[in-house]
């Protein structure tokens, strides 16, 4: 996807890791009719085997409903993405109330716009990173356990990665109460610029550093690749579901 004097390169990679169930889904969608817009969207369902793919279900059915009424010309697009978590928790609230199961998800998703503007929001513990170059610029902080310690200065980054109870949620979608959401907006990306959306099967294996330098190096394919098959080796037979979607932004060639 080429625009304004730069390309946009994009990838997505999922594995079920040693579960015996996929619930993770992700996807990067072009605007069917205005070009240089792209959404990449990503949920980690949970709730049992089909609990949570119907919930993943809905959060990716919303987000492609929503993107296709969007009009980036004209639309607010951090209320687009708003609207998206809040409507995605709903039927997701009301899938629970039919089918007497507890489906729950978290969702990660950014929206880059013609004019290289880009917009995100997150609920729950999948991520949305952005590097220039190697060095990071900012992540979403997960709505977790572990991060409420962290903000309390009573753990560190490294050792939250390794507590036994990292994988507990402080919020997602299809709870009881209202999700968390945080929004967070670039007014506009640089040649140079990365942003990789991740469920919490891929990053927890993987140091700030290390996303930067792989994300750096390699294309978006080719480090979607390299990070999955990384994450399969470090989880020695014991990992999640995992995905990600990778955005590159580049110097269009003259």
């Amino acid at each position: 996807m080429s625009t304004k004097g730069y390309r946009v390169t994009a990838s997505t990679g999922i594995h079920k890791g040693d579960r015996d169930y996929q619930q993770d889904q992700v996807s990067l969608i072009t605007h069917h009719r205005v070009p240089g817009c792209l959404m990449a969207v990503l949920a980690d369902g949970m709730g049992g085997r089909s609990g949570g793919r119907k919930a993943s279900d809905q959060v990716m059915m919303t987000a492609r409903q929503l993107f296709d009424r969007y009009v980036p010309a004209t639309d607010d697009p951090l209320a687009m993405l708003s609207q998206l978590v809040l409507e995605a928790h709903m039927v997701i609230k009301l899938t629970a109330i039919s089918t007497e199961e507890e489906p729950h998800s978290t969702i990660a998703v950014c929206v880059l716009n013609p004019d290289a503007s880009c917009h995100w929001a997150h609920a729950g513990d999948s991520r949305i990173y952005h590097f220039h170059d190697q060095q990071l610029v900012t992540r979403t902080k997960d709505h977790s356990y572990v991060q409420t310690l962290v903000n309390k200065g009573e753990l560190t980054e490294e050792q939250a990665n390794f507590h036994p109870q990292s994988n507990i949620l402080m919020g997602c979608l299809g709870t009881e109460k209202e999700p968390p959401m945080d929004l967070h907006s670039v007014a506009k990306l640089q040649p140079g610029d990365t942003l990789m959306v991740c469920s919490d099967g891929l990053w927890h294996y993987f140091t700030d550093a290390e996303l930067g330098s792989v994300l750096t190096t390699l294309s978006a394919r080719e480090a979607s690749e390299f990070l999955i098959n990384k994450a399969r080796l470090r989880a020695k037979g014991s990992g999640d579901n995992l995905s990600l979607a990778v955005v590159k932004v580049e110097l269009a060639a003259p």
